[in-house]
């Protein structure tokens, strides 16, 4: 018999999907972007993306991360 891998629990947060969202959404534009020639919003994707590391952040300290107090765990 195997044993299930336990869960750690990281990344599944309104936290973490948010700033995912968001730094996708930057990467995404930035090569559009990129291959167009536009070099401004070239660098206003790469400020959108610190924009989504901030997000996180700030979201996972207003109790929205895994450990925090407002996240509640979905059950499989």
């Amino acid at each position: 018999m195997s044993n299930p891998i336990a869960d750690p629990g990281h990344g599944h947060s309104p936290a973490a999907w948010t700033a995912v969202v968001i730094m996708l959404l930057a990467f995404t534009l930035g090569t559009i972007f990129f291959a167009m020639a536009m070099p401004v919003g070239v660098w206003a994707s790469a400020g959108l993306l610190v924009i989504g590391l901030i997000v996180g952040w700030a979201m996972a300290k207003a109790g929205y991360g895994v450990k925090g107090p407002k996240y509640v765990a979905k059950q499989h």
